[in-house]
């Protein structure tokens, strides 16, 4: 086992080996001191936002392998009191002088806020009432000035500096109307004008005028807030009354053309600034009634008789004593105090406070330096239960777990995997697993009682079993003590033909018999089992590999009966046979196939770079010897095979006819399918997995299964973008273009035909 220690800074990293998932983590701070020189008193190490502490092992952390572990390396340099001291000092200094200085200011100059308080501004006055245009939404809001200053040196350079601006030397401190509590907002001249008051009638309205509308520039059906609109047209007839125009959106007026305006019951005209005679601004008339703006909770329309859990109390709905209701920092759900469990009697001083549905149970965080909380699932492994032994289990490959798994298809799946040929090898059984051949790391069947077996594996097996390649008979598991965390052992029992031996006799195309056996009239009827042969069983037969782990294909059940085995126990035998397309890999033609698709042994990531530092390191060590020896004879590493890096020719795949029809027929995905074909000169695998990262949900992040292609040209699965619609997101989940409230989402039944002939079954369980 192997993993990657990375500095959080990136400067250094290096690859720790021979590890074991028992290695204690202050032995592990050694093994990292040798490497990047970090003592290990230095050293803190985090791995999944958790911090490594002596007095554990790996196991403990669920490292796997290859898994990258970040280094921090604590600071030598701790300040010594006295230093700390003298930086107090010289804080205190300093704010000892900057406070003086601040009080020069204040007394040297009069108070900036009364003056800005008994300023006059020409137009306005503190308490007039305005129409301020917010920043964030460009729209007129409803306000009352309450402060006015003058500006600084720095904002009357800033506001000179854009042109076409109405502005003089005053900052307008207004507060909109319904929102006391929030902080005032900060608006020059330009931003802000009297408060609309002037109705006018819709048959008033004229081409070419400016007035100000309610619209919404969202839902444009629905009521929205105010803005400045230059009418182009007007339709008026006994059941239609609509504007047709221009709408300007904030401080630059950015213009939004061909709008439609619906709600034209009210329309105000747009206000200039008051003349400079003071009488003249005293004497503006009151406003209107309030205008009809977009409610604030789409879902009461803000009736407060109406109770709301969505703007109230998310328990009773009820839009009483708002000083009494909290609202969570995390989910934004508002609670009056006595509806939580347990009910507060207080606001909480917390800054922040969150819901019993949002809050982490502090009990479960384990903090950096605390100890890990205890497993159960830990507590009942083998491994707890044998803690007098000091036999290393942790160095096996089927003890680092999977780094990866498929989801191409689903576990139960029966037949071929889409993607894996005949022939494929890999290294490790863990390997098989993450390709989803055979996904158990050491049992020999994979199945379920109630559907069948999808996969086995011949490995050790039974010296009796016998195996002529296309026809091998098979033995079933069980009838073995493994307690105490063993691997295998000698037949103790009988079998029973239950759990993976009943799923392996389901297979087979004949009535169910757990006594007598039973054998298939028609033996190609029955359900597919992947095979894989494993290196182990090379002792007992010619056609299993002489290294790692070979998919042969797919095998059927022919019969399946009880009989006494060797040790005097009751064993169930299988017989299979091949019923594969694909040639052999032992035969001539299954090698040549082999060749052709390039397939060579396939390592872990991180594997071969271990080996080649183990293999320079013996090398070293046989120089010594060399130099020491007198023989001619090399001394070392005389029988091991080295790795061969030298890369294999293959052959350039050819897509079938229909297919290549169906991809030329899809003209949305014409661009990703080019880059794709460019893939087939180096074979088949090559272009699959290019097939396989273009076309992925990025919702789901597996291939696309019935799959949208947007007008944007990407592709997602139906029912990820369904659940985007639900959750009331009309964009594109890859790039958030706006599809709109009325998209129709339709299937792309060319690309899902392709993709269901280059990965048949993929669609299974989705």
């Amino acid at each position: 086992m192997w993993v990657q220690v990375r500095m959080m800074d990136g400067s250094k990293s290096a690859r720790i080996d021979d590890l074991s998932k028992l290695t204690k983590i202050e032995d592990f701070r050694k093994r990292i001191e040798d490497e990047i020189g970090v003592e290990p008193s230095l050293q803190r190490l985090f791995y999944r936002g958790k911090q490594l502490e002596d007095g554990y092992k790996l196991f403990d952390y669920d490292v796997g392998l290859n898994d990258i572990i970040q280094l921090m390396v604590r600071s030598t340099q701790a300040e010594s009191p006295k230093a700390s001291g003298e930086n107090k000092k010289l804080v205190n200094g300093e704010r000892s002088k900057a406070s003086p200085k601040k009080s020069e200011q204040t007394a040297s100059s009069p108070p900036s806020k009364e003056d800005s308080l008994r300023a006059e501004s020409r137009y306005y006055k503190v308490g007039d009432l305005v129409d301020a245009r917010d920043v964030n939404y460009g729209g007129w809001f409803e306000a009352k000035i309450v402060k006015i200053t003058t500006k600084d040196a720095e904002q009357q350079a800033e506001t000179e500096k854009r042109e076409g601006l109405e502005t003089d030397n005053f900052l307008y401190h207004v507060q909109y109307d319904g929102y006391d509590d929030d902080e005032m907002a900060t608006f020059s001249l330009h931003c802000i004008r009297p408060r609309a008051r002037t109705l006018i009638p819709f048959d008033k309205v004229k081409e070419g005028d400016t007035v100000m509308v309610n619209y919404n520039t969202d839902n444009p059906g629905e009521l929205g807030f105010w803005y400045d609109c230059k009418v182009t047209s007007k339709k008026d007839t006994r059941t239609i009354k609509e504007l047709h125009g221009t709408i300007f959106l904030g401080t630059n007026q950015a213009p939004l053309e061909n709008c439609k305006i619906k709600f034209c019951n009210e329309i105000f005209a747009v206000e200039s600034h008051p003349t400079t005679a003071v009488d003249r601004r005293d004497n503006l008339p009151a406003s209107p009634h309030k205008r009809t703006s977009k409610p604030d909770c789409e879902h009461c329309q803000d009736n407060p008789s109406r109770k709301c859990r969505r703007c109230a109390c998310s328990k009773c709905g009820g839009k009483d004593e708002p000083g009494k209701q909290i609202m969570c920092d995390e989910c934004n759900n508002a609670f009056h105090l006595w509806c939580l469990v347990p009910p507060l009697d207080d606001i909480p001083k917390e800054d922040e406070w969150f819901c019993p549905d949002c809050k982490n149970d502090e009990t479960e965080v384990v903090k950096a330096g605390e100890r890990l909380k205890e497993s159960k699932k830990k507590a009942r492994m083998a491994s707890a239960r044998s803690e007098g032994s000091s036999r290393d289990w942790g160095k096996g490959m089927a003890c680092v777990g999977r780094t990866k798994e498929c989801t191409l298809v689903p576990p139960n799946h029966m037949g071929a995997i889409p993607g894996v040929e005949v022939g494929t090898q890999w290294k490790f059984r863990v390997q098989v697993s993450e390709a989803g051949v055979h996904r158990p790391h050491v049992a020999g069947i994979h199945g379920r009682d109630g559907e069948g077996a999808f996969s086995i594996v011949l490995s050790g097996g039974y010296e009796d079993d016998v195996d002529e390649g296309d026809e091998f008979t098979y033995t079933g598991s069980g009838g073995r003590d493994l307690s105490g965390n063993k691997r295998t052992a000698e037949q103790s029992c009988d079998q029973v033909l239950t759990r993976m031996n009943k799923a392996l006799a389901l297979n087979c195309a004949a009535q169910f018999d757990d006594k007598n056996g039973a054998e298939a009239k028609d033996w190609r009827a029955g359900k597919p089992v992947r095979v894989v042969r494993n290196c182990k069983g090379r002792k007992h037969s010619k056609y299993c590999p002489e290294e790692g782990n070979r998919y042969d294909g797919i095998y059927k059940v022919v019969k399946y009966w009880p009989e006494n085995g060797k040790s005097g126990f009751v064993v169930w035998r299988y017989l299979l046979r091949r019923d594969d397309s694909s040639p052999a890999p032992w035969t001539a033609a299954g090698k040549r196939r082999t060749e052709e698709l390039g397939l060579t042994m396939q390592y872990p990531e991180g594997y071969l770079e271990a080996q080649g530092e183990k293999k320079g390191d013996s090398e070293c060590e046989n120089e010594d010897v060399k130099k020491k020896g007198k023989g001619k004879r090399s001394r070392g590493g005389s029988g091991e095979s080295p790795i061969s890096t030298k890369k294999p020719k293959v052959v350039s795949y050819k897509v079938d006819a229909k297919v290549k029809s169906s991809i030329d027929k899809d003209k949305a995905n014409a661009k990703q399918w080019e880059e794709c074909l460019e893939l087939t000169s180096e074979g088949q695998r090559a272009f699959l997995q290019k097939v396989e990262e273009l076309f992925s949900c990025i919702c789901c992040q597996e291939i696309v299964h019935n799959p949208v292609t947007t007008p944007c040209n990407h592709n997602m699965c139906k029912s990820c973008l369904q659940r985007s619609f639900k959750a009331e997101v009309y964009t594109c989940p890859m790039c958030r273009s706006d599809l709109g409230k009325e998209y129709e989402i339709e299937v792309n039944d060319t690309l899902s035909g392709v993709l269901k002939s280059l990965f048949p079954g993929y669609e299974k369980g989705r």
